[in-house]
């Protein structure tokens, strides 16, 4: 390397060193090395001899991959230092079960940046930014949280179809999720398989006829009946009109659905001003 730095032609390429300088300082000093290559290059073999110019050239510094970052090159030790301890600062604040917006997660690294670097940086740098972490990353609804979560990396089919309801924001029949989950990650995946999953799972529950919701919508799992003496103890005596408005909003069944399961008289009963109650 080092007779490679002495030759003529080494000293013919400072333009080229400069540039690729110049580029990597407009984004922040640090770069992933393999999006940065990319961009520059796509997917061809030229990707290779820029590489070589980086680890050729003075001016430029490669971190390894480790356990929180991914391979990277800087060309300021001391400013991918104080980035490196934003990124910490960052890791630590996120919990396993958190998931931020696009917009949350920009806000939150760059006041950790402006904290350790004393100033602010472009937005537009900070997507290409965040892929350093190999401990942060976003899934197909565009939120962000621990590479960890199964909500930003799914694990089977369970997540997968958990992702699509909640992009979905409604309930969805099962063969309707199937078919969505082959859409959105581009994963094709069995409907009946998908069904299984989902009656496993205490994220979703049944509303209807193949029809399921997300638990955390207030979705209580049960039959019919459960959902009928659960509202009446809560609400207290309530008629059947109200009865099966509130119904209506917990499962997608028919209004005789409802009013048949408060003709069992062994769960529920009729007070003389017409309103029902739930039997212990």
């Amino acid at each position: 390397m080092r007779r490679l730095q002495k030759n003529e032609i080494f000293s013919s390429l400072r333009d080229i060193f400069n540039e690729l300088k110049n580029k990597i300082d407009s984004l922040s000093s640090i770069v992933h090395e393999k999006e940065f290559l990319n961009n520059l290059s796509g997917d061809t073999p030229l990707k290779y001899h820029i590489r070589f110019l980086l680890v050729l050239g003075d001016d430029f510094e490669h971190f390894r991959e480790d356990e929180e970052f991914h391979h990277r090159w800087t060309t300021d030790l001391n400013k991918a230092e104080k980035i490196h301890e934003a990124f910490r600062r960052l890791h630590k604040e996120l919990s396993p079960d958190d998931l931020l917006s696009e917009k949350d997660i920009f806000s939150l690294f760059s006041n950790h940046i402006k904290n350790t670097l004393g100033t602010t940086i472009d937005r537009e740098i900070i997507p290409s930014l965040l892929k350093i972490s190999r401990l942060i990353g976003s899934n197909a609804l565009g939120e962000w949280g621990p590479i960890s979560s199964p909500a930003i990396r799914p694990r089977g089919v369970r997540d997968l179809a958990y992702l699509t309801m909640r992009k979905n924001g409604s309930p969805m029949h099962f063969k309707e999720t199937a078919e969505a989950i082959g859409k959105i990650f581009s994963r094709p995946v069995n409907a009946q398989t998908v069904h299984n999953e989902l009656i496993k799972d205490e994220r979703f529950v049944l509303v209807g006829r193949g029809l399921y919701a997300l638990k955390e919508w207030g979705y209580e799992p049960g039959v019919v009946r459960d959902v009928i003496k659960k509202i009446l103890l809560s609400y207290g005596p309530l008629s059947k009109e109200e009865i099966v408005k509130i119904v209506m909003k917990e499962r997608y069944v028919k209004e005789n659905t409802v009013l048949i399961n408060l003709q069992n008289n062994k769960y529920f009963k009729k007070n003389p001003d017409g309103t029902y109650i739930a039997l212990d």
